[in-house]
């Protein structure tokens, strides 16, 4: 049994296997051999909440595990991925600490950049600087050809830092920008990675064409992009649709016009149903977490060599 932590996974995960490995779960969702149900909150009071998401994959390499992570009060959090064999109670590995997670959900963004941006996407914009807003930049660059990188979040030494260390990372210029309208107005895909409550974009922002991936808030309660942005998406796409109704406060498109028209990235994947159709088309991908993916994407990992 293997033991890994973020230090191990930083060294041998890179963004192209991370994106591979989640076509394969969402390739199994579409076939229905994906066990993913939403994830379940157990709440201590006033301290915050254990998470739990549990899932795996059937077939002749069936997988089977859970992930819990807590949303306690505190500088510091901790996360466990767990990964069985379920053809022979096996226990594979535990994968231990937050950069699992953060790949993952930077994963299925590199994949619904690859099935729903337009493929002459050269233009990043990226709004928020944090590990998610890092991820999600990292798997733009993996899915597209990107030469252009413009970055804006609140804090302007954050945003810089934030420029400096990807611009070393990806050998990519990236571009510290004074507001949003400069990080996104001519951005062939933009990256929504922020922690607000209120919308920091508006569909008045974008270009015709662009494709939006949202990772933070998506409730009613609080949503970092605005309704507009899905009443002119041509497409709307979720990992999870059945999450995306277990939210404990409704889901941000609840009781629009546009709440009916989400469809399943899996379904995109394996090309059931349409997604972009024309350059024009704008696209919205309303990142939720899908269970079982970090199982998945664990697995893939510890059966490294």
């Amino acid at each position: 049994m293997k033991i890994l932590q973020d230090v191990d996974l930083d060294r041998i995960v890179t963004m192209p296997f991370a994106i591979d490995a989640m076509e394969t779960a969402f390739r199994a969702k579409a076939a229905g051999s994906l066990v993913a149900p939403p994830r379940h909150h157990v709440s201590f009071s006033d301290h915050g909440d254990l998470v739990f998401t549990i899932g795996g994959v059937l077939g002749q390499q069936a997988l089977a595990g859970f992930r819990a992570y807590e949303t306690f009060d505190g500088k510091e959090h901790s996360q466990v991925v767990a990964v069985w064999s379920a053809d022979n109670a096996q226990l594979k590995g535990i994968v231990l600490g937050e950069r699992l997670g953060q790949i993952r959900t930077g994963a299925i963004g590199g994949l619904a950049i690859r099935h729903l941006s337009s493929p002459d996407a050269r233009t990043v914009g990226v709004l928020g600087s944090g590990p998610h807003a890092r991820m999600q930049l990292l798997a733009a660059v993996a899915a597209r050809n990107i030469s252009t990188i413009r970055i804006f979040s609140r804090d302007r030494r954050n945003r810089m830092a934030f420029a400096e260390s990807m611009q070393r990372q990806l050998n990519l210029d990236v571009e510290p920008v004074d507001s949003v309208a400069q990080a996104v107005a001519d951005a062939d895909i933009v990256l929504c990675a922020t922690n607000s409550n209120l919308p920091v974009i508006h569909a008045s922002d974008l270009k015709a064409g662009a494709h939006i991936n949202t990772v933070g808030p998506k409730t009613i309660s609080g949503h970092e992009i605005s309704l507009d942005i899905a009443d002119v998406a041509s497409v709307i796409v979720t990992d999870s649709l059945a999450q995306t109704c277990a939210y404990r406060s409704a889901f941000f498109l609840a009781g629009s016009g546009s709440e009916h028209r989400m469809r399943e990235l899996a379904d995109i994947v394996v090309q059931a149903l349409p997604g972009r159709t024309s350059p024009r088309d704008t696209t919205l991908f309303c990142s939720v977490g899908l269970a079982g993916t970090e199982v998945i994407l664990a697995s893939a990992i510890l059966d490294m060599p």
